[in-house]
């Protein structure tokens, strides 16, 4: 996975922050994949309790993760008990990697 241990922390750290302590964040797509370079970055927010406005975290998880890349494009999924499954969660949880 083409994160440090220090990114890994902070995107933690912000997901518990944005969404409270029982926040879990997955990385799914290219990143996962060493032997590539660049990209952006793909998230997946889990979360246990329904969320009331799940573009704007997403929006604000992905604002903040992105300044701690220096500018890399990052794109967050959010999965909650209130909101449709998609294909792109199916990939995302089949293929992610916990954080």
């Amino acid at each position: 996975m083409r994160l440090s241990e220090t990114q890994t922390e902070a995107i933690r750290q912000i997901a518990r922050q944005l969404a409270g302590e029982e926040a879990r964040v997955r990385v799914f797509g290219s990143r996962l994949d060493d032997s590539l370079r660049g990209g952006d970055l793909d998230l997946l927010l889990e979360l246990s309790a329904p969320v009331d406005n799940p573009a704007l975290l997403a929006a604000r998880v992905s604002a903040r993760v992105s300044r701690l890349m220096l500018g890399r494009k990052v794109d967050v999924v959010v999965s909650a008990p209130n909101l449709m499954r998609l294909p792109i969660h199916e990939v995302a949880f089949r293929e992610g990697r916990l954080l």
